[in-house]
């Protein structure tokens, strides 16, 4: 019996679920006029125009305050200029759509795509339920990797600076140049993106604005970083978060655990014997995608769409799914890092224990230093079984078509 929808798999059921869950997420903070980051958001390009500083207080237009790059006032123009409801909507969707194509993109085959949307959609769910541009940063660090593995690395480098430029952690993907077949390409292009995104807020306001706006921003992240640090603080749900926690003192410096952090993620990258194994390759975005936010003052509940994307893809990246260990990760990252923050748990055990203790970040460090593990002593081939031989398109229970060198 032939399917009556034979276009509809459940790959694209899940896609099709994210997109709702933006639109849901719309409706739910647009009625109420609860939709107060959009407004900072859209508000960055009304400020650059009038050549007032982005990052200073406005009481009397939003609550908080706005701490993107200077590129950003231009991005964010499209939306800008459109009625609210319009131009919230539209950013809804942009931003899921955006982390769709990413994903869709890796070298993957369409049932680990789906498991790791599938799997990430609370994380997903927190950030477009509080209007975050996380998702678009989650996308930034895929789409360098992919397009250095297409061997693209001119749109590889524009996906790094561009995120970089809006939000520093897509930085990160600079590590992929490692993987680069043209180095000077991928170096070149990185200046070139540079310099293109550097004048691009130049056509919102004049140079002179422009460039200032480059030093209020790093002072506004300044303030933000020091304002980060302490056990008041709603962010700084990091490995030096939960350091601080555990030792009680609030002012454990940020600088070894940096450093600590840095060499974990980075000393693999000598390992160039094992460069020819995709898999290899894959858990170093899968690494990237978690060191970003682990160490980082700024991580906060919604920013983990980013972290756990790469928890989810380095455990359907294993022969064996749903091995007792990763049932009980994924049950962690579900429950804990998932929920944990959200009104699924009673008040008191959301704050005073969940909170308290940063417990949200416990299961994405696990899963850090496990990737680490393999990372310094694993042993990857480019011929192996899970690397290179697929079944058959037809074979798939999950449906999706084979490609050279997926997973």
């Amino acid at each position: 019996m032939q399917r009556k929808f034979p276009f509809l798999t459940n790959y694209r059921l899940v896609c099709l679920l994210w997109i709702a869950v933006a639109a849901f997420c719309w409706q739910v903070k647009f009625k109420p006029n609860r939709y107060n980051n959009y407004v900072i958001f859209k508000q960055a390009y009304y400020h650059a125009k009038a050549q007032t500083n982005m990052y200073k207080l406005y009481p009397t237009e939003y609550e908080d305050c706005f701490y993107y790059g200077p590129v950003f006032s231009t991005l964010v123009a499209p939306f800008s200029l459109l009625p609210d409801g319009w131009g919230f909507f539209f950013w809804q969707l942009v931003n899921a759509v955006f982390l769709l194509w990413a994903i869709h993109l890796l070298p993957v085959s369409d049932k680990i795509k789906m498991f790791v949307l599938l799997f990430t959609s609370i994380e997903y769910a927190n950030t477009m339920h509080n209007i975050q541009i996380n998702t678009a940063i989650t996308a930034c660090i895929i789409l360098s990797f992919v397009f250095v593995e297409r061997g693209k690395d001119v749109w590889a480098t524009l996906f790094i600076v561009l995120g970089t430029m809006v939000k520093l952690y897509p930085i990160i993907g600079l590590a992929f140049f490692m993987f680069s077949k043209n180095k000077g390409k991928f170096a070149w292009s990185a200046f070139m993106w540079a310099g293109v995104f550097f004048v691009l807020p130049m056509l919102v306001t004049n140079p002179h604005y422009a460039i200032q706006s480059y030093g209020d921003w790093f002072a506004a992240l300044s303030n933000k970083n020091a304002m980060n640090v302490g056990f008041d603080a709603s962010q700084d749900i990091s490995f030096m978060g939960v350091c601080r926690k555990l030792v009680n003192n609030p002012y454990l410096p940020n600088t070894p655990f940096l450093l600590f952090g840095a060499l974990v993620f980075g000393l693999p990258l000598f390992r160039f014997n094992q460069y020819d194994s995709l898999q290899f390759r894959l858990r170093m975005l899968a690494s990237a995608l978690l060191t970003v936010v682990l160490f980082s003052t700024g991580s906060e509940h919604p920013t983990y769409v980013i972290a756990v994307t790469g928890a989810m893809l380095w455990i359907f990246l294993q022969e064996n799914y749903f091995s007792r260990r990763n049932i009980v990760l994924l049950v962690l990252l579900l429950v804990i890092t998932g929920l944990g923050l959200t009104d699924a748990f009673p008040k008191v055990i959301r704050e005073d224990i969940i909170s308290d203790y940063v417990l949200k970040a416990w299961p994405c460090i696990i899963v850090w230093f496990l990737i680490a593990y393999e990372m310094f002593f694993g042993k990857f081939t480019s011929n192996s079984r899970t690397e290179f031989s697929l079944p058959e398109p037809e074979n798939w229970p999950f449906g999706g078509a084979k490609a050279d060198a997926r997973l």
